[in-house]
C-alpha cells in the first residue's frame, strides 16, 4: 500500500489495521476510553508546533490528529454508530449553517453581529440536541444550566477561563482588576491557613481556589492564562538548560550540585537573558 494525499486512503489504512487476524494487534485492542488520553496529546502537539513555528513540524502533527480522528471514526463504524463520512457531514453542515452571512442571506456584516448570530445558533443547537438526546432516551446533563455549554472534557485551566467568560456574560464579574488582586491575595491567605492545618485535602482546595483567581486576573488584562502559563514553562526550561550546561562545563552533575550553587547560575541565566534581551519582563530588576 501506497502513501496518498487522498484522506480515502488513511481510512482505508485504518481499517486493515482494525481487520480481526490479519490487522494490527495493538490498534485492535483499543476502544473510544484507551484512545482519548493519545487524542488530547495530538492536539497538544499541534499547538506546540505552532508555538515553535514550525511548519514540517505542524504538518505532521496535524497528520497524526487527523489520523485520531479517523481512529474514532472506524471504531464507531464498526459498531453501527457513524462512519467517517457522517463525521464529514456533521461538520459541514454545522459550519454551513452557522455562518449565514456567507452561505446564505444574513444582515450579519460586522465582527459584533456574526459573533451575536454565532452564539444564537449553537443555542438553538443546544436545544435541538438536548431533544434529540431525550428522544433517545439519554438522561439530561447533570451540568444543565447556564453553564451547561462549558465541557469539562478539556484542560482546567481553560475550563476556568471559559466557566468566568460565560458567567461574565450575565454581569457575574468583576468589574476592574484591582478587587482580583485583593482576591488573589485573600485565597493565598488561605491557602497558607490550610498548610498550616496539615489537612491535604483542604490544601487542594484553597490551592485551587487560588489558580481560579490568577485566571481570573489574567482574563481581565487579556493575557490568556493558558498562553502565559506556556511562555514561563519555556523560560523555566532555558534556564535550567543554563545551570545543566554551566555545570557539566565544571565538571559536576545537577544530582550532585547544591541548591545555592543551582540558584545562583539561575541568577546568573536571568542577568544574560536581561541583557540579550530574551525575557521582556525582566528589563526592570
Amino acid at each position: 500500500m501506497q502513501a496518498s494525499t487522498d484522506i480515502s486512503r488513511l481510512i482505508e489504512i485504518m481499517a486493515a489495521l482494525r481487520t480481526p487476524v490479519t490487522g494490527c494487534p495493538w490498534d485492535l485492542e483499543q476502544d473510544f476510553a484507551s484512545i482519548k488520553p493519545y487524542t488530547i496529546e495530538e492536539a497538544y502537539e499541534v499547538a506546540d508546533a505552532i508555538e515553535r513555528n514550525d511548519m514540517a513540524d505542524l504538518c505532521e502533527e496535524l497528520g497524526d490528529l487527523l489520523l485520531q480522528v479517523v481512529f474514532h471514526a472506524r471504531m464507531a463504524q464498526e459498531t453501527g454508530e457513524f462512519d467517517f463520512g457522517d463525521v464529514v457531514q456533521a461538520i459541514t453542515r454545522k459550519m454551513i449553517r452557522r455562518h449565514p452571512h456567507v452561505f446564505a442571506k444574513s444582515d450579519a456584516d460586522t465582527p459584533g453581529l456574526v459573533k451575536a448570530q454565532w452564539d444564537e445558533i449553537k443555542a438553538q443547537e443546544k436545544r435541538e440536541r438536548a431533544e434529540r438526546r431525550a428522544g433517545r432516551g439519554v438522561p439530561p446533563d447533570a451540568d444543565a444550566g447556564f453553564l451547561g455549554s462549558v465541557h469539562r472534557a478539556q484542560p482546567a485551566l481553560m475550563e476556568a477561563l471559559k466557566l468566568q467568560e460565560r458567567a461574565a456574560k450575565v454581569g457575574f464579574d468583576w468589574s476592574e482588576p484591582e478587587p482580583i488582586l485583593d482576591k488573589i491575595e485573600e485565597e493565598v491567605r488561605e491557602l497558607r491557613e490550610a498548610l498550616a492545618s496539615g489537612h491535604p485535602e483542604k490544601v487542594a482546595d484553597e490551592l485551587g481556589d487560588l489558580l481560579f483567581a490568577v485566571v481570573n486576573i489574567g482574563r481581565h488584562v487579556k493575557a490568556d492564562p493558558e498562553q502565559a502559563l506556556r511562555g514561563t514553562n519555556t523560560k523555566f526550561r532555558r534556564r535550567f538548560k543554563h545551570i545543566e550546561t554551566e555545570l557539566e562545563s565544571e565538571g559536576e552533575t545537577l544530582e550532585d550540585a547544591t541548591l545555592a550553587r543551582m540558584e545562583e547560575l539561575w541568577q546568573a541565566a536571568k542577568a544574560i537573558e536581561r541583557q540579550v534581551g530574551t525575557d521582556p519582563d525582566l528589563a526592570h530588576p
